[in-house]
């Protein structure tokens, strides 16, 4: 399969700049897996669509302030650091710009000396292992001199750093946010658990490796990024009595679909289980474990797009993009959503 087949034309104007100031009225499209059929509503039109007994399975986890401006120690020289992965308590994995300036041995100044960096190794794709020294706790120096690491395709400047994180969100290591999340309020949750819907909760660190494009011809030759995942028993125990008793397993984004799909049985049933997965979702690919999903528009020949084509078809996903860009929905983090059933 070609990378080119997850081709299609987006108008600039339809990428999402700003998230809406109410969380749930996004626009949702729902796709029927089966035959393609499309319906269009508003995101709380999901407390319709899910029934007593299914399990939303939602990834909490919490994006970092995890891009730092600061100097060269002695030149000056200007310098983006972008923290991808803890290695240690102060050594990271991070992307620079300019990279030239990043050699073993150099250190970096940021916020007047507040924290300082210094360069240990380079290792794959040019990032670098860094060492951060500083006074106090990292998380608190972060908060003060980072800025949350939108996506390259949103401009505008974010005034609330909470609409780049879940309601739900809990444990602090993602470089990007679970996107798909971003819809539900605390009501809505609420309202569904009322209903006799079960929250369970994964935890997947998002990488940028999961949004960086796919430069190969042939879509099996693409190699994808480890990304941290935990999935506790408790959550495994719901994941299967949700089975066991019937209901659906309902994805809220790509990255919980990509923890389900790394642990699932061949039954479909999952375990307490810590690790890293590399696991890339493409057609054909038959699922294990979710039997729906909730997710945003993705980039044209992306990994993201390439999953969701998985569950549903290319062609079927393709139609529906073709009828969002048609209707003018609002693309990728900041945009709508997409209920694929």
């Amino acid at each position: 399969m070609k990378t080119s087949d997850f081709y299609y034309d987006l108008p600039q104007e339809l990428i999402a700049q700003t998230p809406l100031k109410d969380r749930s009225s996004s626009r949702l499209l729902c796709v029927d897996k089966s035959d393609g059929t499309l319906k269009h509503g508003v995101f709380t039109d999901i407390y319709d669509l899910i029934n007593p007994g299914d399990c939303l399975v939602l990834n909490d986890t919490r994006v970092i302030p995890a891009r730092l401006y600061g100097v060269k120690e002695g030149t000056g020289g200007k310098i983006e650091f972008l923290l991808l992965n803890r290695k240690e308590q102060d050594i990271w994995e991070v992307i620079l710009k300019p990279g030239k300036k990043a050699k073993p041995g150099a250190r970096f100044i940021f916020g007047d000396g507040l924290l300082t960096a210094e360069i240990l190794d380079t290792i794959n794709d040019g990032n670098r292992l860094v060492k951060f020294y500083y006074e106090g706790l990292f998380e608190n120096v972060l908060d003060k001199l980072g800025e949350m690491p939108l996506p390259p395709y949103i401009i505008e400047h974010l005034e609330d750093r909470e609409r780049y994180q879940t309601v739900y969100s809990r444990h602090e290591g993602s470089a990007a946010a679970p996107t798909a999340g971003l819809h539900f309020t605390p009501e809505l949750l609420s309202r569904l658990e009322s209903k006799g819907v079960k929250l369970a909760y994964v935890t997947l660190h998002v990488g940028l490796g999961t949004f960086r494009p796919v430069k190969v011809d042939d879509v099996e030759n693409h190699k994808m990024h480890s990304e941290f995942y935990i999935m506790t028993e408790e959550t495994a125990n719901v994941i299967n009595e949700t089975k066991k008793n019937g209901g659906r397993i309902i994805s809220v984004g790509t990255t919980s679909t990509r923890v389900l799909e790394t642990i699932a049985d061949e039954n479909g049933y999952v375990q307490e289980a810590t690790g890293w997965t590399d696991i890339f979702i493409y057609p054909p690919y038959k699922f294990k474990c979710p039997d729906a999903l909730i997710t945003n528009f993705h980039l044209p020949e992306s990994t993201l797009l390439m999953l969701v084509s998985a569950l549903a078809s290319k062609d079927i996903i393709m139609k529906a993009y073709a009828e969002a860009v048609k209707e003018k929905y609002r693309f990728f983090s900041f945009g709508d959503a997409m209920f694929i059933q």
